[in-house]
């Protein structure tokens, strides 16, 4: 009992997650501008890497002229398995939909991960992979990446070889923005583990590893519309497993995960491909401006990215204060001081507009460095 005699259920959690750090979410646009006195139109919003262009007409048509939203979801997924497995050149049996990818991410850990198992991990990284490891009370083996971002092979392949079960990597990689080569994942493959591959920037790099799925039965793929095509707030992702695991997939998965309203922005999107492709090319052109416009600046060091986001080293003030005095001026971006990320932050491709005006401010704090 507590203190004050109430019965508690505190002392019956599960003893790992009392320890749990808690996911850093981001803040919420409104409250900011809130905070700020502005409106929420006047804030540019560079930290979450969405979409700028937002998602297609289509779907507005779509979910506004839906009349089964009393209804619940196919079970099964038919239709929109049959889409993804078009548009991403797998079988439909071989996709399984939900909640964003990080429900497919959470589904892994699920199918492979006791208590105990460990789990592989190359920071910096996107932050999913080791809360998804605290969670399921797995033993994370860290492997950072080299100076460069590039993976360390040979350290990851001894975690495999010393039993590790399951690798996340993300391709291209959040926040660093490079990409992981075909050669790299077949050599992750060749050990008795399973290789996830998380997608969510796919469409900006224009490459996927699903096509080595042929060859691979330990490799799971998993992707989103969340990023490419502006469907971030209506949580719909999906993995592509190999054939043989497709029966245990759906004897685990919860029942109705995916909502009608998903469902059915998942089909306009589809149906609307070509135009949000073409939003996609603008990103990425718009991607290389942003970093050109802040090489230029002479303090703020953009990495490579493949990603519509730029990762930067900021030089001669703290990361966090650059961050700050942004957001001061109604611009969000994430900053990261950590011991592969020193000093960093990480700019979301917006429009030329928002490219332009973090630009500017940069350059105006810039002129007060020294």
């Amino acid at each position: 009992m507590s203190q004050d005699g109430r019965r508690s259920a505190r002392g019956l959690i599960r003893p790992h997650l009392n320890d749990l750090p808690p996911y850093g979410a981001m803040e919420s646009v409104a409250a900011v501008a809130k905070e700020l006195g502005l409106d929420v139109s006047e804030i540019s919003k560079l930290d979450g890497n969405e979409n700028p262009y937002g998602a297609s007409p289509k779907v507005a048509s779509a979910l506004g002229g839906f009349s089964g939203y009393h209804l619940y979801p196919d079970a099964g997924q038919t239709a929109v398995r049959e889409a993804v497995g078009r548009y991403v050149g797998a079988e439909p049996e071989q996709i399984v939909l939900g909640s964003g990818s990080d429900e497919m991410l959470g589904m892994a850990a699920t199918l492979f991960l006791d208590p105990g198992d460990a789990l592989v991990n190359a920071p910096p990284t996107f932050g999913m992979y080791e809360f998804l490891a605290n969670i399921h009370n797995a033993r994370l083996v860290t492997v950072p990446r080299r100076e460069d971002f590039a993976l360390d092979l040979p350290a990851m392949e001894r975690a495999l070889d010393e039993g590790a079960k399951l690798v996340y990597l993300a391709s291209p990689n959040n926040p660093t923005g490079n990409a992981v080569q075909p050669d790299e994942i077949e050599r992750l493959l060749g050990h008795d583990a399973v290789v996830v591959i998380d997608e969510a920037y796919a469409e900006f790099a224009g490459e996927s590893a699903v096509g080595l799925m042929a060859d691979h039965g330990n490799l799971i793929v998993i992707r989103t519309f969340s990023k490419w095509a502006g469907l971030a707030g209506l949580r719909a992702g999906y993995a592509v497993v190999p054939t043989d695991l497709v029966e245990i997939v759906w004897r685990a998965k919860v029942p109705y995960n995916l909502s009608v309203a998903s469902e059915q922005a998942i089909l306009a999107s589809l149906d609307d491909a070509e135009t949000l492709l073409e939003n996609v090319r603008l990103v990425v052109e718009e991607r290389e401006r942003l970093r050109q416009r802040l090489s230029a600046t002479g303090w703020v060091r953009p990495y490579p990215s493949a990603g519509n986001f730029v990762l930067c080293e900021v030089r001669g003030i703290a990361a966090r204060d650059v961050r700050e005095r942004l957001r001061a001026r109604g611009i969000l971006v994430r900053y990261f001081d950590e011991p592969a990320l020193r000093n960093c932050i990480r700019i979301s491709v917006g429009l030329p507009r928002d490219t332009d005006r973090v630009v500017d401010a940069l350059s105006e704090i810039g002129a007060t460095v020294g």
